[in-house]
């Protein structure tokens, strides 16, 4: 694969089945430059990978629109300020359209005005705008000038409207046919009704109106070598439509004016098949629920101060290094540094805790938390896709954009579906024809249509896309973000959870646990003494000690003198006394006789805690011990792990013993203890040749090259960007519960996926032979090929409702 390889995901119109998706697939691929196209069916959407110096975006449209889809891009106009020349119009467009995204860029300058046409899956409104900032410009958004980007509400709106319209003229064709059979032949039918020129006024419209857009993708899907739904519904109601033709003319002259005509069958099937395209569109739009709830936490605007000026200005055109001012009750708009006041801020939405966190000068805030009662000046660290929120909203969009290997098997049924079905029902025509009803042509030629109808493959496309969407979406809702559908099918085949232990089954940071003094020492005294001689050190443990001693609100002292012994520990001349604070060796080596306690020592470190000895002038005062705590939930979470039967590992550099003692206390029986961080992915390939499917668990960037390697690594989102990017799943919460969710919750997709699956074949390998053998009237095979694809999307969103 080339090195230069960018991305880009584009929205598609006029798909109508699986067999389309799969043919942009093939189309998109075949073109020199691209190296990869996934084309999605319930998303309406393709990301392909392609090498910019061998193809340009305008290519890759160029060639959908050729297969005879559309690709939906947004349209714009800003009003922009400083151009002086036509040299600046000139200078702006040509930026706008180095833009990745924008389509089309025009600026006119006796207007002051400039239209963009953009992609609006790659790029917004307020990246355009700095782009115009940048080359030394002013931009913004002209008032009403923004075109809906909403593009399946329109459809919606369009497929309702033909749907009312073919139902008013298809409503008289039902009832005359109502009356045709034997035991309704008591309902009242106008006679006009029954008249064939009658029925040909109400059938037409229909057929070549409402019906246009299956003639139009028909005559397009066969222009470019292959077969999709339309091909089988053109072909349905075509026959249906131009034979009733043929009887009409045929019966001019005769008195005879009640032929059996099927200008209803074609009627009613367009008039179905539009309200399963509306219902699969409503449906399909209440799948991507979760990406609507994730931008509806966003902030609107933000009160930004600009040379001493305060202003509210649209979130996308808060800037890196603004000023940004939080009032209380306030959502924080963008990611950043607070550089005045102390407040609380609500961060559930992110980590899931109910409990509000403390946050003064120097602390870090994510955008889309909430603060809860303090005033805080913050300065905008990260804006637009940077933020943390956007990051998750763009990977929950590239899961739900993402093919799970077991779509493939319905990406092949799908490529050669439709002719199959179209020599299928040309075969009972000919039977039933030939030997079953010999020379009745209309009963032949309705076999043929129910059996096109009735094996539309919209819902074997539908089938794996639509869970995906509903489970990945549902999941990311609950802290769990899944980066690909191969991912999502990948976790429910987890046997073996190998968890990193600092950060991931312990807090990572270690805190003051106990406080040992000898008789002759009072305990206040005692820590003040500690506190101050560790406050000089630099080392995590000391500072552990020393924001211990803070939280009981214990005074410290000045401090004289202060040595770092490595190795050993430290010493300290504090308020006029020395002060050793360090292990057995450094007693030793200032004589200090303390071996009474080291007893008491060995119990403290056999359960995982860091003890320290303290001498006062030469002679023992007593220990302090620090641990790395246990995150609260980590030993329910191991336990409902192997509830489900899977083997839970831990891993770790630190020596056996302190291993040992933390496994012990959460229930886990295996360690891998003593590994250097290159070795953890040693390990891991171990486990994976002793034939387990491993789930690596980490936060740290020693755990990246475990968390690649891995069939499944999980980056706890508590902790590094890097170890977040090496992982297939992030568990933005931090809890170890997460890791069962993401299973259950891949175990639930996996099997949506499989129902929707068989139903798709089942519907159509039973259909297709009830159709050919006469037992399906091709108006109800229509009724059930809209239920079926709608039935698909429907099972899907019960993933909706799933509770972790």
């Amino acid at each position: 694969m080339s090195q230069n390889v960018k991305e880009t995901n584009l929205q598609i119109s006029g798909m109508t089945c699986a067999a389309c998706a799969v043919r942009i697939e093939k189309g998109l691929k075949r073109l020199e430059g691209v190296e990869t196209a996934n084309v999605n069916l319930a998303l309406e959407r393709s990301n392909v990978k392609y090498d910019p110096e061998k193809i340009k975006i305008e290519d890759i449209e160029k060639k959908i629109k050729d297969l005879g889809y559309d690709v939906v891009n947004e349209k714009t106009e800003f009003d922009i300020t400083g151009m002086t020349c036509a040299a600046c119009a000139t200078r702006i467009e040509k930026g706008l359209n180095k833009l990745d995204g924008v389509v089309k860029a025009n600026v006119n300058l006796a207007l002051e005005r400039a239209t963009v046409e953009y992609n609006s899956v790659v790029l917004n409104s307020g990246e355009i705008i700095k782009k115009v900032e940048n080359l030394g410009y002013g931009a913004q958004i002209k008032e009403d000038a923004k075109e809906t980007s909403d593009h399946r509400q329109k459809e919606i709106e369009k497929q309702k409207g033909k749907f009312i319209f073919s139902a008013i003229l298809s409503f008289p064709l039902l009832w005359a046919m109502v009356g045709h059979f034997s035991f309704t032949s008591f309902i009242w039918v106008p006679k006009m009704f029954m008249n064939p020129w009658v029925q040909l006024a109400l059938a037409t419209p229909i057929q070549f109106f409402i019906g246009k857009q299956f003639y139009v993708g028909a005559y397009k899907a066969l222009k470019n070598k292959g077969a999709n739904m339309d091909v089988l519904v053109a072909l349905g109601t075509s026959a249906a439509y131009f034979y009733s033709l043929y009887l009409s003319l045929m019966s001019i002259g005769g008195m005879n004016h009640s032929v059996e005509l099927y200008y209803e069958t074609s009627s009613i099937l367009i008039t179905l098949i539009i309200l399963g395209k509306l219902f699969e569109a409503k449906a399909k739009g209440r799948s991507s629920e979760a990406i609507k709830k994730l931008m509806g936490l966003q902030a609107k605007t933000a009160i930004v101060e600009r040379d001493g000026v305060e202003q509210e200005i649209p979130i996308e055109d808060v800037i890196v290094g603004d000023m940004v001012h939080i009032k209380p009750g306030d959502k924080i708009p963008v990611d950043g540094k607070v550089l005045e006041g102390r407040s609380a801020i609500d961060e559930s939405m992110l980590t899931g805790e109910s409990v509000p966190v403390d946050k003064t000068v120097g602390d870090e805030v994510i955008g889309a938390t909430i603060n809860k009662n303090g005033f805080l000046l913050i300065e905008a660290t990260k804006v637009g896709r940077d933020t943390a929120l956007a990051q998750i909203i763009k990977v929950v969009e590239e899961a739900q954009g993402s093919k799970a290997p077991i779509q493939r098997l319905a990406d092949k049924i799908s490529g050669v579906f439709v002719p199959i079905v179209v020599a299928l029902a040309i075969l009972a025509f000919i039977v039933w024809y030939v030997w079953v009803d010999p020379g009745d042509f209309a009963e032949a030629l309705e076999k043929l249509i129910a059996v096109l109808v009735i094996a539309c493959p919209c819902a074997l496309g539908l089938a794996t896309p639509t869970s995906i969407m509903a489970g990945s979406g549902r999941a990311a809702e609950y802290g769990i973000l899944f980066k690909g559908g191969e991912h999502l099918e990948m976790t429910h085949k987890i046997s073996t959870v190998v968890l990193d232990k600092t950060g991931t089954v312990t807090n990572g940071t270690p805190v003051l646990t106990d406080v040992v003094t000898a008789q002759s020492q009072v305990e206040d005294e005692f820590l003040s003494l500690v506190g101050s001689a560790e406050k000089q050190s630099e080392h995590p443990l000391a500072q552990a000690i020393v924001q211990g001693i803070r939280d009981k609100e214990i005074p410290l002292k000045v401090v004289t003198e202060f040595e770092a012994i490595p190795g050993f520990g430290i010493r300290a001349i504090v308020d006029g006394k020395e002060l050793l604070v360090g292990t057995r060796k450094l007693m030793s080596k200032y004589n200090v006789a303390a071996e009474a306690a080291y007893g008491q020592m060995d119990g403290l470190e056999k359960v995982g805690k860091t003890a320290m000895l303290v001498a006062i002038d030469s002679r023992y005062a007593g220990m302090v011990a620090v641990a790395d705590t246990i995150k609260e939930t980590s030993k329910s979470a191991i336990s409902r792990l192997k509830d489900m039967g899977i083997e839970v590992i831990m891993i770790t550099g630190d020596n056996k013993q302190t291993a040992r003692a933390i496994a012990a206390q959460v229930g886990i029986e295996k360690v891998i203890a003593e590994v250097l961080p290159e070795g953890k992915a040693d390990e891991i390939k171990k486990l994976q040749a002793a034939g387990k499917t491993v789930a690596m668990v980490g936060d740290g960037i020693n755990d990246a090259p475990a968390l690649a390697i891995a069939d499944i690594g999980m980056a706890i989102g508590t902790g590094t960007d890097v170890a977040m990017e090496a992982a297939d799943i992030t568990l933005i919460r931090g809890d170890l519960n997460s890791i069962a969710d993401a299973i259950f919750m891949s175990k639930k997709t996996i099997r949506n996926i499989k129902q929707n699956l068989f139903w798709a074949l089942a519907y159509n390998t039973l259909g297709i032979p009830v159709a050919a053998l006469g037992f399906l009237a091709p108006w109800l095979a229509g009724a059930a090929m809209a239920f079926s694809s709608v039935s698909v999307v429907l099972n899907a969103l019960r993933l909706q409702k799933v509770k972790l």
